[in-house]
């Protein structure tokens, strides 16, 4: 009986396995805009708005997306995780895509939203925004 309480609690306690990717990804865009920008990002909704400006300035110099792919990967993975932090959420991935289901089963896509704030489409803080709206703060 203790085992099965104690492999309980460490289900709880521990990252899905589908978070791994994405939180190595979230944690290279930090150290990457920390290194090359000078710029902090510290996991809050706010710091959002910071990532949605440094996209939309690659977008202005016009750089092909598969030179910038990576890293707009990179930013989603990081406002994935802003939710996840925020809602108490999960990464889920299925045939290589990922995405975050919050606790009131909606699933969301930062990753592909990402791509769409390159396009002029989008917007990690607003996607952050609507999927923590009405969801308990952690």
């Amino acid at each position: 009986m203790t085992t099965a309480t104690n492999a309980t609690t460490q289900q709880h306690t521990t990252r899905p396995n589908a978070a791994a990717k994405p939180v190595r990804w979230a944690a290279d865009a930090v150290a990457a805009m920390r290194e090359g920008a000078r710029l902090r990002l510290d996991y809050s909704a706010r710091s959002l708005w910071s990532v949605d400006r440094m996209i939309e300035g690659i977008r202005r110099e016009s750089a092909p997306y598969p030179a910038v792919e990576t890293v707009l990967r990179g930013f989603g993975a990081y406002a994935g995780e802003v939710i996840v932090r925020q809602t108490g959420g999960e990464w889920w991935a299925s045939g290589g895509d990922h995405w975050v289901r919050t606790p009131d089963g909606r699933l969301w896509d930062p990753i592909e939203e990402a791509r769409r704030c390159y396009t002029g489409d989008g917007s990690l803080r607003l996607l952050c925004r609507d999927a923590t709206r009405g969801t308990p703060r952690r």
